[in-house]
């Protein structure tokens, strides 16, 4: 494994464990030559599902594309990495448990928006103004209508 900051590949492994979520172990890595540490993760490489591109392409299953969209959807919010891995692994999961090789990409950002929805709103506006294309106002209106139903609805059933 090369060093993130001196790229030098002569490191050794300080601690391995189960990742939180039992698919992928963790390693807390020591670098010899600038004693940098941190953390990698080895998971098995599965592609078997395939993701059916807008244009019709189709292209392995990539968690490193959605971690990616998550972070820019998540910055500066209050949302660990922690929980950014649990919901690219639930989404990973959950596709891997469907019987069809094949999902649709419009699919798949469906499936982060539903976890990331549980997390924090305003990344869930974040990611959906960019996943659904907003165009103007009206778009972000109409995504927030059923969320502000949704809370207002729960207030009235906390109030006594």
């Amino acid at each position: 494994m090369k060093c993130p900051v001196c790229d030098k590949d002569d490191d050794r492994v300080i601690d391995s464990r189960a990742s939180h979520d039992g698919f992928a172990i963790r390693r807390r890595r020591a670098c010899s030559n600038c004693n940098l540490r941190y953390t990698t993760y080895e998971r098995i490489e599965d592609a078997s599902v395939k993701v059916i591109k807008k244009d019709g392409t189709r292209q392995p299953f990539d968690r490193t594309k959605i971690k990616r969209g998550l972070e820019l959807a998540c910055w500066k919010r209050p949302i660990s990495d922690a929980q950014l891995e649990s919901i690219v692994t639930a989404v990973q999961n959950e596709l891997e448990s469907h019987s069809d090789p094949e999902i649709e990409s419009r699919n798949v950002g469906e499936l982060v928006m539903k976890h990331l929805r549980e997390i924090d709103q305003v990344a869930y506006v974040r990611f959906a103004s960019v996943y659904r294309r907003f165009e103007d106002v009206h778009d972000f209106v109409h995504e927030l209508k059923p969320m502000l139903a949704e809370a207002k609805r729960r207030e009235a059933s906390e109030k006594p």
